[in-house]
């Protein structure tokens, strides 16, 4: 009787374990799934203490000896800057590179423990209306946070990409990813003609062509010497 009431249990376990094996999530939502679990790793989140109080943005790590590129303005007037990676280790940082705001793109440089995950980019010159995107940022704080939506509109006068991903405080830095997990646009600013600092629906992103050109630019005994001085 308890050989046969052992057996009954064990079949009841394998048929439970079998049925959450089969959970299946629609094809959209594994996309996104695959896309964040795939790029998280490689984007921070940014505090700079500057003149008038916190600038807080994200970043993505673009090198695996801890270069990370961001929004100029996240870090501008810095006097300190914290990086915290994925995995919750904070570092100090240093500023290697800016550009104006025109571009608003920058460099910065920690000293990692060990070497990190990094960012792929995408082409944007092939970027389309219509096509699917993911934005991953740190809006008010909320660190790694997921959102979707579409290329609303390409601004070809300011080489800017129009979204509806949500982008937030935060956010400024953080990588706009389409759906094989490329990056191809950096988060940039909101438009808010309310003065209300939360997404309305209308984003903005840099081009990722800008940023590689910008990344290619930069002197590397500069990146050097950020990374000499701790």
């Amino acid at each position: 009787m308890k050989k046969k009431i052992l057996f009954l249990f064990t079949v009841f376990l394998l048929s439970i374990n079998s049925v959450f094996a089969q959970i299946n999530y629609a094809p959209d939502e594994q996309i996104n799934i695959n896309v964040y679990e795939k790029i998280s790793p490689a984007i921070v989140a940014i505090e700079a203490q500057v003149s008038d109080g916190i600038s807080a943005g994200t970043g993505c790590v673009v090198s695996p000896d801890g270069l990370i590129l961001t929004g100029s303005h996240v870090v501008e007037n810095y006097k300190n800057i914290e990086v915290t990676t994925a995995n919750g280790q904070t570092y100090k940082a240093k500023l290697v590179a800016q550009m104006g705001k025109n571009k608003d793109l920058a460099l910065i440089k920690i000293n990692p423990q060990k070497a990190l995950q990094t960012v792929s980019f995408g082409d944007s010159e092939t970027v389309k209306v219509g096509q699917k995107v993911l934005s991953i940022g740190n809006p008010f704080g909320f660190s790694n946070t997921l959102t979707q939506g579409i290329i609303s509109r390409i601004d070809y006068v300011k080489n800017r990409f129009q979204t509806d991903a949500a982008i937030n405080p935060g956010c400024s830095g953080g990588p706009l990813i389409n759906s094989t997990g490329e990056v191809i646009g950096i988060s940039q600013s909101i438009y808010n003609p309310d003065h209300n600092i939360s997404n309305i629906g209308i984003g903005f992103a840099i081009p990722s062509n800008e940023a590689i050109k910008f990344i290619a630019s930069v002197d590397k005994k500069k990146i050097a010497e950020s990374a000499n001085n701790k």
